[in-house]
Order: C-alpha cells, then structure tokens, then sequence
C-alpha cells in the first residue's frame, strides 16, 4: 500500500513538471546556474523514534552543459534490515531484523543527462565502507560494498530557478558486499540484490 501511494505521488510530481515546463516555454526548465549543492527528503526518515536511519547526504555538481551534469555525493546511512526487503509485508518486521545494524559511509560520482526539459536519466557509482555492529552496539568487522543507482526523473525548477527538486523512480542494485558476518547474511539470501522500482526526490541550490 505504502509503495502504491509513494510511486502515485513520484507520478504526480514528474506530471507537474511536465505541466511547469510546458507553461514556462520564455524560459529552459534547467537552470544555467554551472553549480549546486543538493542533498534527498530521504532526510526525514531521521525523524523516526525507532530504528532512525541516520542517513545524510550532500551532492556537489557541476553542469557540464544544458544536457550533462556530473556530481560528487557523500553519503551515510544505517540500516537494520536486508537491503532487498521490498516495501510491503516483511518491511519494517523483527522476523527479518538483522542481530544489530549495519553502518556504510561513501563517496561517490553521478552522472545526469538531461532528455527533454527537465526529463532526466542518472546512474551513480557509490563504493561504501560497511561496518557491521551487534545487538550489544559492539562492533563485529568491516567490509566493502559497491551500491549503485539508475534513476528517471524530472527537474522541477523553483523561486527563479534558485532551487530544484527532482522526483524520481529509482532502481538500486548492490552486486558486491564483502565481509558480510553469517548472522546477517543469512538475512540476507533471502531476498535480492536489487530494488526495481522505489520512489526518491533530490532537491538542491543552484549557485555560480
């Protein structure tokens, strides 16, 4: 139910973009600003009582041109369970709770390319250093992990182009994580290592 309402919104936002870009035909809906720093409402997530993500993210970008940005992110997040759980019955569930949390810190480049208006693809390469803690907040060992994203958007500029926010369906897949401990692997051989559809929105601050 919660993916359903959060992919409706994804949908209402990318069409509200469409309905922006048509209107404002004076103007390209991207902005010429050469700079941004930006980060994802992901954020909120931090105000959870329980089981808070912990999850910060910033982006410095550059536009290349009109058509191609590329940007550096730096991001860090906890999670308390399997990674490919989908949003649904099992999310959220102590069944499929790992013994403990795992932590990732990384820093990683995106690369965005502009289709129409603000229509976007992007993909980002994210190597992040895994460290895994117990129940008892003591730390088991470390590992790596390679996450990566595809994501089709639309750049939705606002207050004169001086900030954006980019609604987004997203596809994630991790095809390397290393060290993992059993306790937790086990969790995590039940389920892939990829998400085919989520939903996501960036926002940022245009600057030259």
């Amino acid at each position: 139910m919660f993916k359903k309402l959060a992919i409706a919104l994804i949908i209402n936002f990318l069409t509200l973009g469409v309905l922006i870009a048509k209107s404002d035909k004076k103007n390209d809906s991207i902005s010429s600003y050469k700079y941004y720093v930006g980060s994802s409402t992901f954020m909120l997530g931090n105000l959870a009582i329980t089981n808070s993500p912990a999850f910060y993210q910033l982006n410095l970008g550059y536009r290349i041109n009109k058509k191609d940005v590329i940007s550096i992110e730096a991001i860090t997040w906890k999670y308390y369970l399997p990674l490919g759980i989908p949003l649904g019955k099992f999310y959220n569930t102590d069944e499929e709770e790992y013994p403990g949390y795992v932590k990732v810190f990384g820093v990683g480049a995106v690369y965005q390319h502009f289709l129409w208006k603000g229509l976007f693809t992007s993909i980002r390469v994210l190597p992040v250093k895994t460290k895994y803690t117990n129940e008892y907040n003591h730390k088991i060992q470390s590992g790596f992990q390679l996450f990566s994203t595809i994501r089709l958007g639309y750049q939705i500029p606002i207050f004169k182009k001086k900030f954006f926010i980019e609604p987004a369906i997203v596809g994630t897949f991790w095809p390397i994580n290393t060290n993992v401990p059993e306790d937790f692997a086990e969790k995590d051989r039940k389920w892939n290592k990829f998400h085919l559809i989520e939903p996501g929105v960036h926002f940022g601050y245009n600057f030259n």
